[in-house]
């Protein structure tokens, strides 16, 4: 299922995210697209599903080598925030279409490597080698209605 900039701008979170989509530093339609891939979609509900770790955590690799989020790299962290959140809703509105809810837990993909306060170097705020991402501290767990053997207990 495709989710469109229409689609995004118009959910409840992501309307609240106007500086993003309009941001020059990246292409956010191509951020969509890499979201609306259906394989991509399939491999956040088998990370949720089978293996326990928040559906992003599925595509995370992917994600951080591809092209269309190489802005994650060349930023400070602090301005890569809004950035990094707005990603969050995208895959938000991607699972919740595949029938998954919200758990009002988040899981971890990563733990921060130490770094002097107020650093402002591009790639300071980077997680550790043992890290599943290298910029994603946390993301959100979803459940399944269809099963409890879908929802893993954490």
């Amino acid at each position: 299922m495709t989710v469109t900039r229409a689609d995004f701008c118009a959910d409840r979170h992501g309307r609240r995210f106007a500086d993003v989509v309009s941001d020059t530093r990246y292409n956010f339609d191509e951020w969509l697209e890499f979201f609306s891939d259906s394989a991509r979609q399939l491999r956040m509900e088998v990370a949720e599903a089978h293996l326990c770790i928040p559906a992003l955590g599925g595509v995370i690799r992917e994600l951080e080598r591809h092209p269309a989020f190489a802005y994650l790299a060349k930023y400070d962290a602090h301005e890569t925030q809004r950035g990094r959140q707005a990603i969050g809703v995208i895959v938000r509105i991607v699972m919740e279409r595949r029938g998954w809810s919200t758990t009002g837990r988040k899981g971890a993909l990563g733990r921060r490597l130490k770094s002097a306060p107020g650093t402002t170097t591009p790639g300071a705020y980077r997680n550790g080698p043992a890290s599943l991402s290298v910029w994603f501290t946390r993301s959100e767990h979803y459940a399944h209605p269809d099963s409890l053997l879908f929802n893993c207990r954490i």
